[in-house]
């Protein structure tokens, strides 16, 4: 028929051609509405009955306006910016405390408060090394009934809420602390981001101490260690915090009463294994050589246990962890693993901080374990004390880990390397008879190659492998890097 027509001098050419493509282009009406119906990404079966109403001949520049929200932007990753810092103080312990958030403020690019209990003198020059301080509301009207507590735990409980109302904009999480805590903010940003803003959030973690984690809560993040609330919840927690703080005071601390006003609002505790309440005396070399495989978020306690590097303050031992921080602090203190074959010796990375040689050959099954270098917070030496398994400091003389701790560490711009030099620690090392195995107490320095990767934590955990390049009598050279293909910590 349609070949007749054309054929026909009757001018009805043009007529049908308009109709086929008129058939054509509703054909691709109809499936591209169908595809954005069934499209999630494009907004459902809002945005179909947007485009429905378009097509049939609304303007298009009030179709753009209805559906702004679908068409705007995703927010971008979370900065140091979005983040807003309650520290617990006391006008007591400040002056020698405060250096301690002098190591890690950033003036410029933090916001935050450090709440105390009374005035303390002011230094001008101090105006950027550390937060706004401010003195925290009274709390004579609540209640508080715990035998051997203190009150003050009323006033650092509410340290999120009093932040809150101060009204900042753009604002994420709330991030608490204490004044002795230690933050590495880089790895802070790196963790918040794994957990969306605009939800109900709260992020912390535990005591390392069993019998502390029984009395309060394992449920309950320790906020020396530090926890982060998104906005939202804290916008909730604000309208009920008062009221619910009225009806638990028979609680020891503040850390307590937020968890208590978490659990009626139904918010559990999203645990992050970086943040470190070290409910623990002594020395922290065990935990740390030893590291979760997780972004080390904080450190907590510092006027209780010992100094992380030997020989130096506290503030000095944090100063000198800063160097390798600044040139990669997703990898610090991270932990890896590795064999010398030809001398039987097994060797543990911890980079950033220290390097230990074992005679013998350990499975990364006992080496990921913490020796037990420090004790509990009861002071008892008792391995059953922890939360988390720990193996016995080694009482064989041949057995004793020889510790390298960290000399100094660079980047090479040209290789977009670090390397890091790590020195033996010389105390008295016990006699081994072990005379067929080579001795470590030959070797005076280890020398660590390790590549930065600001994107460690994007990829699923695991620990990065370790390899030996050179073996010298004096020395030893080691890369830290990526697991390669197959590649597994073995002899």
């Amino acid at each position: 028929m349609v070949w007749d027509h054309m054929k026909s001098p009757s001018g009805n050419v043009p007529r049908l051609m308009f109709c086929l493509v008129l058939i054509v282009s509703a054909t691709c009406v109809v499936f591209t509405v169908k595809f954005a119906a069934n499209s999630s990404s494009c907004g459902g079966e809002k945005l179909y009955n947007s485009v429905h109403r378009s097509l049939a001949g609304q303007d298009l520049s009030r179709f753009l306006g209805q559906n702004k929200s679908l068409l705007a932007k995703a927010p971008g990753k979370t900065e140091l910016k979005h983040i807003v810092f309650g520290i617990a103080a006391s006008a007591k312990l400040w002056e020698k405390r405060k250096n301690y958030i002098k190591l890690w403020w950033r003036g410029e690019k933090m916001r935050g408060i450090v709440w105390l209990d009374s005035h303390v003198d002011s230094k001008n020059d101090e105006a950027l090394s550390l937060p706004e301080v401010r003195i925290s509301g009274k709390t004579d009207r609540f209640v508080y009934k715990h035998p051997k507590g203190h009150r003050s735990a009323i006033r650092i409980s509410r340290i999120v809420s009093e932040t809150l109302k101060l009204g900042m904009e753009n604002v994420r999480w709330f991030v608490m602390g204490d004044d002795d805590t230690f933050f590495l903010t880089e790895n802070l940003v790196r963790v918040l981001n794994k957990y969306d803003h605009n939800q109900y959030y709260y992020i912390g973690s535990l005591s390392e101490s069993h019998l502390q984690n029984i009395y309060f809560s394992y449920g309950m993040a320790y906020g020396g260690g530090g926890f982060a609330i998104s906005y939202p919840l804290a916008k909730a927690l604000v309208k009920m915090q008062d009221k619910c703080i009225q009806r638990y005071p028979k609680l020891y601390g503040s850390d307590e009463r937020i968890q208590a006003c978490m659990a009626e609002l139904g918010v559990p505790l999203t645990k992050e294994l970086g943040f470190h309440q070290y409910d623990v005396y002594g020395n922290l070399f065990g935990l740390l050589a030893a590291h979760p495989v997780t972004p080390l978020v904080s450190l907590h306690h510092l006027d209780v246990v010992e100094p992380i590097f030997p020989n130096v303050t506290q503030v000095e031992a944090l100063q000198h962890l800063m160097i390798p921080m600044k040139l990669d602090s997703a990898g610090l203190i991270q932990q890896s693993i590795c064999y010398e074959k030809n001398k039987t010796w097994t060797i543990s990375v911890s980079w950033g901080f220290a390097v230990q040689i074992f005679r013998g050959v350990l499975s990364p099954r006992e080496i990921e374990m913490p020796s037990r270098t420090f004790l509990n917070w009861y002071k008892r030496a008792d391995y059953t004390a922890y939360p988390f398994n720990t193996r016995p400091v080694a009482r064989i003389p041949c057995q004793k880990p020889f510790v390298f701790y960290l000399s100094t560490a660079g980047l090479d711009p040209t290789t977009n390397q670090t390397m890091s030099i790590y020195n033996r620690h010389k105390v008295p090392h016990p006699d081994c008879k072990w005379r067929k195995m080579v001795s470590p107490a030959n070797i005076d320095k280890i020398v660590v190659y390790k590549r930065p990767d600001p994107h460690l934590w994007d990829r699923s955990p695991r620990r990065n492998c370790c390899r030996v390049l050179e073996s010298k009598r004096r020395s030893l050279v080691l890369d830290v890097g990526v697991c390669r293909e197959g590649e597994i910590a073995e002899i």
